[in-house]
């Protein structure tokens, strides 16, 4: 020990080189990251990986230990992240040429894989949405190049998007990556003459879509009067056949009504000049029906 003290330069060194050797070993796992562990630039394991449902400050993050000068940690965002698709040409079924924004939330699960599979050891959520952004447009084509634009402004909206998500989620395994959530922003139709002819095709479907419903209405509507009046005539016929003279006495009354007893300011005023003997006034002189 005394040698030791007498040569306080070589100590220093030990030092400095023991306390390089710590630094070089020891280090900070952060809550929101995971890590990849390259060994001569070859990934060998994971750090903090990201785990469905596990409660956040109950992770591997804190203080870890690699083997100094030979590995090297890749960090990887563990938290949901965006990738942006703007003015994506989609020709839907009914011939409109639309311009579709849309975005995508994803979240890098298996974070080995978004390394091997990018080749990227620095910068690679960035690298790994650079993929999704093209298999994102190519789903969103695939999907509304089947449906028509009123789909887009109908609860259908829902369904859409759901398929979107469904078939990026399946592309998005190559890399790593696990996709939370598909939105369309917006799907609009290029301003100007296009615009106006997609409006005026639309207005005439409504227009003869309008017009159906009324002929079919204005159909339904005589069946169910003929129906009726027929139902009435064989209602009348067969209560004047139960009993012929009441219901001569009836129509009667019902003729004398309309008559004799006229709604408005000459009521009970009608003077009308016939026989006493006439057949339209027997049930005045009780004769009933004639034999």
């Amino acid at each position: 020990m005394g040698s030791v003290w007498r040569n306080p330069i070589g100590f220093g060194i030990a030092a400095l080189l023991a306390l390089i050797l710590l630094a070089s070993s020891v280090f900070i796992v952060p809550e929101t990251e995971q890590g990849v562990i390259l060994r001569f630039e070859k990934p060998v394991g994971t750090i903090n990986r990201w785990k469905p449902n596990q409660p956040f400050g109950q992770t591997d993050s804190g203080l870890a230990v690699k083997i100094p000068f030979f590995d090297k940690i890749v960090w990887i965002d563990k938290r949901v992240l965006d990738v942006d698709l703007n003015n994506q040409q989609v020709l839907s079924t009914d011939q409109l040429r639309l311009e579709v924004d849309a975005f995508a939330r994803f979240r890098i699960v298996d974070p080995l894989k978004a390394v091997v599979s990018t080749g990227s050891t620095s910068s690679t959520e960035e690298r790994v949405a650079d993929q999704l952004r093209p298999l994102l447009g190519t789903a969103v084509r695939n999907e509304l190049g089947r449906r028509q634009f009123a789909a887009l402004l109908s609860p259908e909206r829902g369904k859409v998007m759901d398929n979107i998500q469904a078939g990026l989620q399946q592309l998005a395994r190559q890399y790593g990556a696990q996709i939370v959530d598909v939105r369309i922003r917006h799907a609009d139709l290029p301003e100007g003459s296009p615009l106006e002819s997609a409006l005026n095709r639309m207005k005439t479907a409504r227009q003869q879509e309008a017009a159906t419903i009324r002929a079919q209405g204005e159909k339904t509507a005589q069946i169910i009067r003929a129906t009726a009046d027929a139902n009435a005539s064989k209602i009348y016929a067969d209560a004047g056949n139960k009993d012929p003279e009441f219901y001569d006495f009836y129509r009667a009354m019902q003729s004398y009504k309309y008559t004799f007893a006229q709604d408005g300011p000459n009521q009970g005023e009608t003077q009308i000049i016939l026989s006493p003997n006439d057949d339209y006034l027997r049930q005045f002189t009780g004769r009933g029906r004639p034999r």
